[in-house]
């Protein structure tokens, strides 16, 4: 763990309030986000979850069906290089107790793909281990992080394919513009998602857009759809308008 107690809390309880907090409000508050479909991916941010949390979690609500694995592919913000990374840990710690490693899966991605392996010390990834432990306690673990000329699509397609197993997409949306100025810009993502219109995407941010980018080539190959759950801002949490950061999920299904 990299960013426990500052991203997320680092003890059991506080995660625990932190979900029954989240899904208090989706109770009462956002019940219509919650849909039955046959969940196969999702996008979702990486924040801290002061400012993230309920939109992940509204996210991971979604997932009726259990999976037997997760895969998370998310950017690199703290090294930069070429391609894609996967290290081969024995499991991945949470306050929840530690998540295994697949090794078998990662052997099969190793066969069909090229991969570096670094350490990594990643939040865009380490931020979704405490709701995959939390919501599917059994489930094994691939994390996947990626840098500039990621060759992401055939790695998603595989995934995606494959039986019992959840995508996890990670991304945040525009970053430090007004709250008027991120709505557009978020907007145009949100939209571009949801039609797989890969034009109307790049004219919004999002950290992860290489990842979101591969997501959507690979959707129209499969013919799979995107319902937005939840975008908001850090200035809807806030108050504070004049910079701001967007956090978007949706599934994908």
């Amino acid at each position: 763990m990299s960013v426990a107690g500052s991203f997320y809390p680092d003890n059991v309880d506080e995660i625990l309030s932190s979900f029954e907090y989240f899904n208090s409000i989706i109770s009462t508050h956002s019940s219509d986000a919650v849909y039955n479909e046959n969940v196969k991916a999702l996008i979702v941010p990486h924040a801290g979850y002061v400012y993230s949390g309920f939109s992940g979690n509204l996210g991971f609500r979604n997932v009726k069906k259990i999976p037997k694995k997760v895969v998370v592919i998310g950017p690199s913000h703290s090294v930069a290089f070429n391609g894609v990374s996967m290290k081969e840990y024995d499991s991945y710690e949470t306050p929840l107790g530690n998540i295994k490693a697949d090794k078998t899966y990662m052997n099969f991605l190793k066969s069909k793909f090229e991969f570096l392996s670094l350490e990594h010390t990643e939040h865009s990834t380490e931020v979704q281990f405490p709701f995959i432990k939390h919501y599917f306690p059994d489930a094994t673990l691939v994390e996947l992080v990626y840098g500039h000329n990621a060759n992401l699509d055939g790695i998603i397609e595989e995934v995606l394919k494959t039986k019992d197993t959840l995508l996890l997409i990670s991304t945040d949306l525009s970053h430090f513009y007004t709250q008027e100025e991120a709505n557009k810009l978020d907007n145009n993502c949100i939209k571009g998602i949801e039609n797989l219109d890969i034009n109307l995407l790049k004219r919004g941010e999002a950290c992860g857009m290489q990842g979101v980018i591969s997501l959507l080539h690979v959707n129209k190959k499969l013919a799979l759809h995107v319902k937005s759950v939840d975008y908001r801002t850090s200035g809807d949490i806030t108050g504070k308008l004049n910079s701001v950061v967007g956090y978007y999920s949706a599934i994908v299904y």
